[in-house]
């Protein structure tokens, strides 16, 4: 069977467009990997269409809308997952308007979907007492205490991400004054400089 056009493009944007050109990380690649996992089942169990004969033409906004409702109402996805589907989608059809230009208009009518509105949380937090008796907690007379210390202060101290935090080198930790820590963003972004104050004085304490 001769390859149709959505699938030569499909195989370009994850073989060379997000790794060679956007040098995107390993998690984004497979976030979007995943996207286009649904989105090759979905023709097949709702329009009959096998996923080999899904081609650019029908890959339109209807297509596309029709999918994300699917993915809320068969699948129990959330907003946010769906938003994030979206934004699989539109990444590809970035991709695709460049690769194949005929598609513009098309394209255009994928890019104008909008993410979801979704209520936002209640913002909670703990005061710096309770922080405090948190990481009093551990025990320090041991190594995973030591760790558990040291995790808890530096993710309370640099506003860390987990995954910035599990991404740490030892070189990306200051334990002489000024105290600092460089984490490097989601997606691979520039690294940046955090100041460690009162907490990083305990790091730096539970270290030296």
């Amino acid at each position: 069977m001769k390859a149709t056009d959505f699938a030569a493009c499909l195989h370009s944007f994850f073989t060379v467009y997000l790794p060679g050109i956007r040098n995107v990380s390993e998690n984004t690649v497979k976030s979007y990997r995943d996207t286009f996992k649904w989105i090759l089942t979905f023709p097949e169990e709702q329009q009959h269409i096998s996923a080999e004969r899904l081609a650019l033409s029908t890959f339109n906004s209807d297509f596309v809308e029709d999918f994300l409702a699917w993915l809320e109402k068969s699948k129990g996805n959330s907003i946010s997952t769906r938003n994030q589907r979206l934004a699989a989608i539109h990444a590809f059809i970035q991709y695709v308007k460049l690769k194949r230009p005929e598609y513009l208009f098309q394209c255009q009518q994928i890019l104008v979907i909008r993410s979801k509105k979704k209520p936002q949380p209640e913002l909670t937090y703990l005061l710096p007492d309770t922080v405090q008796s948190i990481i009093k907690e551990t025990d320090r007379t041991c190594k995973y205490g030591r760790r558990d210390a040291v995790l808890l202060s530096l993710l309370y101290d640099s506003a860390a991400r987990v995954q910035e935090l599990a991404d740490l080198r030892v070189r990306d930790v200051r334990i002489a004054k000024p105290y600092t820590v460089t984490l490097t963003g989601k997606g691979n972004k520039n690294p940046f400089r955090s100041c460690l104050n009162k907490y990083g004085n305990a790091v730096a304490g539970i270290y030296s």
